[in-house]
């Protein structure tokens, strides 16, 4: 095919669009909560934005965004997973995964669920220094019916070298994304596991879920030994039949798609002189509207620090409680003090799938 008919194919497939990418961050450029932390042994986001490590009794872990990135391809940043207490013996159960979880909106283009549905390619850039084979895998987590699932083997041969995954996904008719912005859809790149995900056998077609294929050809164990680590960067999910380049967003770019599930938000309020335990109340109006209503934590800061409440030249403080909360802010209110008061804080307002 010529340069001017795969241009032509690119345009008409929408390929040379923006936006061809489901995965926000693929790039691994926004860390709003750390850039690294340690002593992981749970599940949940720690570090770079929308990678969701579950780990399930298989050693201990730190997780970390990594300037060691695939030479020439535009990347900065990486997402680390570096072992540092091995399990060299997992029970059937037990696991460690790395997952990137998908609202059923952003998946509605694919037509799944009819005779129109669309192919996928998932595409990315892994490395590693325990060579063997690996799973990656995607579930459809079909609300109120069977999940489905389909996953391919990738054999990493040499180890400490940067090498592109390329997974086409074929389209699934049997079955709809759910259209919500609720957890419809989750990528998993398995890096160790126990009998009960690796007995059967994988398929790279959807198929309804049986735990016994989920993880099938996984042969490494990337808990073994401290010595090990693995690192991801580049992820992109597109719609189409060949993995086209990756889609280099700016950081301002990725960082809004990363705020509509987690925003952390430095703020100051001067309230002048009150009297004692009266209730005071101030909007918050968030730059990005969020998936979902947010949960908040909090933090002080400044020579007067607390615990998860936010006061500085404070006699009393009892700390902010959300109220009327809605994806686009909330009201907070605070029990102050009889002195000149001001707050001063940082707000941590969690939507995460």
């Amino acid at each position: 095919m010529s340069k001017a008919a795969e241009l032509a194919a690119l345009i008409g497939g929408q390929k040379a669009l923006g936006n061809k990418n489901l995965v926000k961050n693929g790039a691994m450029v926004v860390a709003q909560r750390a850039t690294s932390a340690t002593g992981i042994t749970g599940s949940g986001l720690n570090t770079v934005d929308r990678m969701y490590p579950e780990i399930g009794t298989a050693g201990t872990w730190t997780q970390s965004q990594s300037t060691d990135v695939p030479s020439g391809q535009g990347f900065v940043n990486s997402f680390k997973m570096d072992c540092t207490t091995a399990d060299t013996s997992l029970d059937a159960g037990h696991f460690c995964i790395l997952g990137y979880r998908l609202e059923g909106i952003d998946l509605q283009r694919l037509n799944y669920g009819t005779s129109g549905a669309k192919n996928m390619v998932l595409s990315f850039w892994v490395k590693t220094s325990k060579t063997g084979n690996y799973v990656v895998n995607m579930q459809n987590v079909v609300t109120g019916g069977t999940s489905r699932t389909c996953g391919k083997v990738y054999t990493v041969s040499q180890a400490n070298t940067w090498q592109k995954v390329e997974f086409p996904i074929a389209a699934d008719t049997a079955a709809a994304f759910d259209n919500d912005t609720a957890l419809t859809a989750i990528i998993y790149w398995w890096l160790a596991s126990g009998t009960t995900y690796t007995s059967g056998t994988l398929s790279n077609t959807w198929e309804n879920i049986s735990n016994a294929n989920i993880a099938a050809g996984l042969n490494v164990n990337l808990a073994d030994s401290t010595d090990n680590e693995w690192y991801i960067t580049g992820i992109q999910l597109e719609e189409g039949d060949v993995a086209t380049p990756f889609e280099h967003r700016s950081f301002g770019d990725e960082l809004i798609q990363c705020q509509r599930y987690y925003q952390s938000i430095d703020y100051y309020y001067d309230y002048g002189t009150t009297t004692a335990n009266i209730f005071y109340y101030t909007n918050f109006s968030f730059p990005v509207t969020m998936r979902a209503n947010p949960a908040m934590t909090a933090s002080a800061y400044g020579s007067n620090t607390g615990d998860a409440k936010t006061r500085y030249n404070a006699t009393v403080v009892n700390g902010w409680i959300m109220q009327d909360v809605k994806p686009t802010g909330c009201y907070m209110r605070g029990n102050h003090g009889n002195i000149y008061n001001y707050m001063v804080g940082r707000g941590k307002f969690d939507a995460e799938i």
